[in-house]
């Protein structure tokens, strides 16, 4: 460590004292630390005098990054539980669009479907070029490779299911987007979930976690005080706890602290429960955090309501076989292979609510999806099918000629292999609009995941501000930061929840 490093420890090693007043909290037992306490003059937290429970690791989140955990946890032997603090399991992992980036899977999907090349590395490169190059190399690394294990684990052991297709997302420059049978992140809690059992862990519902217990910044983390219903315990940890709480995309209130820009306006495709106080517990007893001001919208979100529903995968998943944006004025507005955050900018831009993805049948069961699911989702008003694109524009209210001029431009650059307008890469796998059935979804940005969170290291260790590791706590998934940058690319979060549960709850067992 250098001079200039001792002195800035030093430094800040001052004025945690100042803020601990007396220093009581890091004084002897029984008072608990509390880094974040806004009134200097507030009584400290006293520790708990008994334990009402002990387990060997505790989970706190039951979504792909805590059943991964805990399925890892239980494995190596060590008495696991998983709190959720919701009635229901899953949290944004169930109402996930269920896609997932790997570059490669047993079946060889990428293979079969003659979709071209791909390898870790092109996935971490894009992956860091996505971010604008502020993610760490080494945990973006760790992600790419671990993702087809990941997902091999998964069906072997989980009996986890993939429809036979292969997406190009935005931002990715392969197929190697994977969609799960059911299309929606179900398919992959429900087989996690019955792996962490089968192992022995042990999952709660509606149990909210109310503070961190912690005695010192040297010490490590002791447990945790939860409440369920009216009662207040105290669990305690004998060898890890481990964050799996996800983001805070639901709490205004901490979006508007880290980025103002992301006003309360606007939708949200999350669960009721993303509300982030794990990130500000964690942070409470010392735990350095980065990036929280990095925060997504989803571009492709029911308009009305914000929601994530199956019709707004469509748009996601079929830009690498032609699908196309367009505006209320029949005219597109982007590269339809950009990132969400330029999709969503575009759109805002616009100024005009909402935009529309324009498809043909040909295009369905290629991007993952079936006539059954469009059929369904016709149902409900979400698709909108005509036999002509003159027919379609007259259904949405878009100029026809426009829409007409628009369509045959761009089968002209499918054909020419050039996109003069925004210079989309053109691969021979995309799909000419000439022949119908068309359809058009409409779309519009929600608020979608909050890319920073905990910092932790390779061995998913949470890092404290000084740059040590906080004894028995480890973190997995969105509640951390550091991998994604300043935009995570699409079907990123289910491997990145994934691999680093796994490697969070292996390490966990070991004490």
């Amino acid at each position: 460590m250098s001079t200039e490093e001792k002195a800035m420890n030093l430094k800040r090693r001052a004025i945690l004292k100042g803020i601990l007043g007396t220093g009581a909290a890091v004084s002897l037992a029984p008072l608990a630390l509390n880094l974040a306490a806004k009134d200097a003059h507030a009584a400290p937290r006293s520790l708990p005098q008994k334990w009402d429970e002990t387990v060997d690791v505790l989970i706190i989140g039951s979504g792909f990054a805590g059943l991964a955990a805990a399925t890892e946890a239980a494995a190596a032997g060590a008495k696991t539980l998983i709190l959720e603090k919701m009635p229901t399991y899953g949290g944004n992992s169930i109402i996930n669009g269920g896609v997932y980036a790997s570059w490669d899977d047993e079946l060889h999907l990428r293979e079969k479907l003659n979709l071209g090349e791909d390898s870790p590395e092109q996935h971490v490169n894009d992956t860091l070029k996505g971010g604008d190059f502020y993610s760490n190399p080494e945990l973006v690394k760790i992600l790419a490779e671990g993702a087809t294990p990941a997902l091999n684990w998964m069906m072997d052991e989980g009996g986890c299911t993939l429809r036979n297709a292969l997406t190009r997302a935005g931002g990715h420059t392969a197929y190697r987007t994977h969609t799960v049978d059911e299309q929606v992140g179900r398919g992959f809690t429900e087989p996690l979930k019955k792996m962490a059992l089968a192992k022995g862990a042990v999952l709660r519902l509606g149990t909210e976690v109310t503070w961190i217990w912690r005695e010192s910044t040297e010490g490590p983390v002791l447990g945790v005080e939860v409440k369920k219903g009216r009662k207040v315990s105290n669990i305690k940890v004998s060898k890890a706890l481990i964050l799996a709480s996800g983001g805070f995309s639901r709490d205004i209130k901490m979006r508007q602290e880290y980025n103002p820009s992301v006003v309360p306006g606007i939708n949200c495709t999350n669960h009721p429960g993303a509300t982030g106080e794990m990130i500000r517990f964690a942070q409470a007893i010392g735990a350095d955090s980065l990036q929280l001001c990095f925060i997504q919208l989803y571009p492709f979100a029911e308009p009305e309501t914000g929601i994530l529903d199956n019709p707004a995968v469509y748009p996601f998943n079929g830009v690498g076989y032609g699908l196309v944006y367009v505006s209320k004025e029949g005219k597109r507005f982007v590269n339809e292979l950009e990132r969400r955050d330029v999709c969503s900018q575009a759109q805002i831009n616009l100024g005009l609510r909402p935009t529309y993805s324009i498809f043909n049948a040909e295009m369905i069961s290629k991007m993952g999806g079936t006539q059954e699911d469009v059929n369904k989702g016709m149902e409900r008003g979400r698709f909108i099918k005509s036999d002509s694109i003159e027919e379609l524009a007259g259904k949405l209210s878009i100029p026809a000629p426009a829409l007409k001029q628009t369509i045959a431009d761009h089968n002209a650059y499918l054909k020419q292999g050039s996109d003069l307008d925004f210079n989309k890469p053109i691969t021979d796998k995309m799909i000419p609009l000439v022949k119908g059935p068309f359809y058009a979804v409409a779309q519009w940005p929600a608020v979608h995941h909050t890319m920073g969170g905990l910092r932790i290291n390779n061995d998913a260790q949470v890092i404290d501000i000084w740059g040590k590791p906080i004894p028995k706590l480890f973190a997995a998934g969105e509640v951390t930061g550091g991998i994604h940058g300043s935009n995570r690319l699409g079907s990123n979060a289910i491997p990145d929840c994934v691999v680093f549960g796994r490697i969070a709850g292996r390490n966990a067992a070991k004490g």
